[in-house]
């Protein structure tokens, strides 16, 4: 005798999952492997998603953590979370073929520091120490020119040095309203301090915490489909169960949902980091529709259309 299947209304959000700056670091690798053959090298995760580095790594892309890794003249690919300026120039030096997949929004960051280092200003990183992002950016500067603040008792207490000018960036991966509490703190110790012309807390970021927001009073729990050392997607379960869903689980792939802990749900949201291809939340529904009588519903906040060009050496 088979037992019916409970319903389960699933409600995905919009937008989620891959953001323009990892589709075009994806892209850059796979397309390096077309143009050059196998061995691509590639500096770090070129994203964090362990499924997408496996995926890559079957197909010829070989993944190292130093530039000392990567046989002299061979290609390698700078990954989407940036580098310091100290390794752009040891693969000078090593006449690697260098594919440049930095995220452009990080880029932007890094070009913002090095315009206030210039003006004569000392630089206040927002971010989280050891992030690679961060790592790229501290070493876009000498070290005494920028300062790591990670919270905001941090930013209540550092002591810049005396008399110099301050200005603010950001890591692009934050929690939006985490990095508005810190910005508070610098802006009501140091008036003066300039920030970045334009938000560095990248669209995808900000978007993807604000469809969770909203839906989170929605549902009953929330699957984040993401890797635990990807920023963006710990920030979206920080987001949701801070908006009220306390059963918000980040997972990697389908096989790690703990179904005893969402006993009882009757409404199911999804979403995905930035670094998660659609694959993933495609196999989560699937396990969904195993177990449940599922019905979905597209919970869509805002339309994304921002696209990033391929480096010249790729598109040419």
């Amino acid at each position: 005798m088979t037992t019916a299947r409970l319903p389960l209304t699933v409600l995905l959000a919009a937008p989620r999952g891959y953001c323009a700056g990892v589709a075009r670091a994806v892209a850059i690798v796979e397309q390096a492997l077309t143009r050059f053959g196998a061995p691509v090298h590639v500096r770090h995760e070129i994203v964090h998603n362990r499924f997408v580095v496996e995926q890559l790594a079957a197909k010829g892309a070989v993944f190292v953590e130093e530039l000392e890794e990567v046989p002299a003249n061979g290609v390698v690919v700078f990954s989407a979370h940036g580098v310091p300026q100290a390794v752009r120039r040891d693969a000078e030096r090593r006449r690697l073929n260098v594919l440049d997949a930095t995220c452009p929004l990080v880029t932007k960051v890094h070009r913002e520091a090095i315009r206030h280092e210039g003006a004569g200003r000392h630089i206040i990183l927002i971010g989280h120490r050891g992030h690679p992002e961060v790592i790229g950016t501290l070493g876009q500067l000498p070290a005494d020119a920028i300062t790591l603040v990670q919270s905001a008792a941090e930013a209540a207490c550092i002591a810049p040095p005396p008399g110099r000018d301050l200005a603010y960036v950001t890591q692009t991966t934050l929690a939006v309203d985490e990095a508005a509490d810190i910005v508070a703190v610098l802006r009501r110790r140091f008036p003066g301090i300039a920030g970045p012309r334009s938000d560095d807390i990248c669209y995808a970021t900000t978007n993807r915490q604000q469809a969770v927001k909203a839906l989170a009073p929605q549902v009953d729990a929330i699957l984040v489909v993401g890797a635990p050392n990807s920023s963006n997607s710990l920030r979206l379960v920080e987001a949701a169960q801070a908006a009220g869903c306390r059963r918000t689980r980040l997972i990697g792939r389908a096989s790690e949902i703990d179904w005893p802990a969402f006993h009882g749900m009757q409404r199911l949201g999804i979403t995905a980091g930035a670094s998660a291809p659609e694959i993933l939340v495609q196999e989560v529904l699937a396990a969904c529709r195993e177990r449940y009588d599922v019905t979905v519903e597209t919970f869509s906040v805002i339309e994304e259309d921002v696209h990033f060009r391929l480096p010249r050496a790729l598109s040419a």
